[in-house]
C-alpha cells in the first residue's frame, strides 16, 4: 500500500554521521570526535540554567531580546544586525531556506563541513564541490577556483574559516580579493564556529568584512569555545535584510531559554572563557609539534582539532585509536579529524599516531 508522497529531493541525502561517544564502560575513555569542549559550563552558567528551568512551563522569548541586546554590546554590531537559531548550523540551514532552492547553486570547499551538502540538498538547490588545495601540508580553500566557480545560478557561498575538519584558515588578504571577485547579489557566509582559537593575527575575524559589505553573513556559535554543545545556540551577524530574512525563516521558539541564558551568562564570563581556550590552543600546538617530530604531514591548525590524511587507512587508524582509549572522528577514505581534549587524551592519540605511523 503506497504511502504518503514526498519530496523527491529527500532521497539520497546523506545523514549526518555525531562523533562517536566514548563507550560507558567499556575500554574507550576519551570521546575526541566531536570538537567539544572538555571543560564544564564557565562560571555562572549553570546558576542561569537551573534559575531559567524554573520556568519551563512559558515559552522562551522569541525574539532574544536579552541576548541579542548583550552580543550586540560585546561584538559591537546593530541588534538588528543579529538572528539566533539552533547553533550555527541551524542558522546556516535558515540562510538557504532564505536564499536557494530548485534550479540554484551552493558553493563551498570539499572537504569542508559535513552538513553543507544535507542542508543544500534538503533546500532543492544544488551542490558545487570545490576541491581543496595546497596537499596535506595545507588542505585550504581553493579560493580563485571558488570564485571562478561562480555562476548567474550561484546564490550562497559557504567559507568555514578555519575550515572543519582540516583547521587551515584564510588570511585577510585572501578573502579580500576574494570576495572583490564575487558578484554583490551572491551571499557569502563566513562560517566561524572556531574563531575563538585562532591565533595567527593574518587570519581576519570576518565582522571586520561584514561592516562595509552587505553581502556577507557571518556565523558564529556558542557550541565550541564557550561549551554549550548540548544547548544549541548558534547566531549569524548579517546586514538588516539577511538578518530580517534570517528570523523569518527561523523555527519559532527554537531557541529555549535555558540556551538563551547559558549564552548570555557565558559572554559575562570572558576571563575565563580566554583562559581555557588559551589553555587548549597551548595544547594544540603541543599536538601539532610532536605529530610532526614523528614525522606526519598535518596542516597548521587554527581550531580546536588537528587533522590526519590516511586515505585507505582512516578506519584502521581510527579502530586503534579506539582500542587505546580515544574515539576520533574518521572520514572515509579521507582522513581523521581528533579534537584537542584532556592532556590525557591527547597523549593517548600520539602514541597512537606515533605507532600507528611506523606500519605506515
Amino acid at each position: 500500500m503506497p504511502g504518503p508522497r514526498l519530496r523527491g529531493v529527500i532521497e539520497g541525502i546523506p545523514s549526518y554521521k555525531p562523533g562517536r561517544p566514548a563507550a560507558p564502560g567499556g575500554p574507550v575513555s576519551y570521546k575526541l570526535s566531536s570538537n567539544e569542549n572538555p571543560y564544564p559550563p564557565l562560571p555562572g552558567v549553570l546558576e542561569s540554567v537551573t534559575e531559567a528551568a524554573g520556568s519551563l512551563n512559558r515559552y522562551p522569548d522569541m525574539g532574544c531580546s536579552a541576548l541579542y541586546a548583550q552580543l550586540s554590546e560585546r561584538f559591537g554590531v546593530p541588534a538588528a544586525h543579529l538572528a539566533a537559531g539552533t547553533g550555527s548550523v541551524g542558522v546556516a540551514q535558515q540562510l538557504l531556506q532564505a536564499t536557494a532552492g530548485p534550479g540554484d547553486e551552493v558553493i563551498y570547499a570539499w572537504r569542508s563541513f559535513e552538513a553543507y551538502p544535507i542542508i543544500t540538498q534538503i533546500s532543492g538547490a544544488a551542490s558545487v564541490r570545490v576541491p581543496l588545495t595546497g596537499g596535506a601540508a595545507r588542505e585550504a580553500h581553493d579560493l580563485d577556483a571558488m570564485a571562478d566557480a561562480v555562476t548567474d545560478r550561484t546564490r550562497l557561498v559557504f567559507v568555514c574559516n578555519p575550515n572543519n575538519p582540516t583547521g587551515a584558515a584564510l588570511t585577510r588578504a585572501e578573502l579580500e580579493r576574494f570576495l572583490d571577485r564575487v558578484p554583490r547579489d551572491v551571499l557569502v557566509v563566513l562560517d566561524e564556529a572556531y574563531r575563538e582559537f585562532v591565533r595567527d593575527e593574518a587570519v581576519v575575524d570576518g565582522l571586520e568584512l561584514y561592516r562595509d559589505r552587505p553581502n556577507v553573513c557571518v556565523l558564529r556559535t556558542f557550541s565550541k569555545a564557550y561549551g554549550l554543545a548540548g544547548l544549541r545556540v548558534g547566531f549569524a551577524v548579517a546586514h538588516e535584510p539577511v538578518a530580517a530574512a534570517l528570523r523569518k525563516t527561523a523555527v519559532p521558539f527554537g531557541v529555549s531559554e535555558l540556551a538563551q541564558e547559558a549564552a548570555i551568562a557565558s559572554l559575562r564570563s570572558e576571563d575565563a572563557l580566554l583562559e581555557r581556550v588559551e589553555a587548549l590552543v597551548k595544547e594544540r600546538t603541543r599536538v601539532l609539534g610532536e605529530l610532526r617530530s614523528q614525522g606526519w604531514t598535518v596542516p597548521e591548525s587554527q581550531a580546536n582539532f588537528v587533522w590526519l590524511r590516511l586515505g585507505e587507512r582512516t578506519s584502521a587508524f581510527a579502530d586503534r585509536a579506539e582500542e587505546a582509549g580515544v574515539t576520533v572522528r574518521p572520514f572515509e577514505g579521507e582522513g581523521v579529524r581528533v579534537t584537542i581534549g584532556e592532556t590525557a587524551a591527547n597523549d593517548i592519540f600520539l602514541q597512537v599516531a606515533a605507532a600507528f605511523l611506523k606500519e605506515l
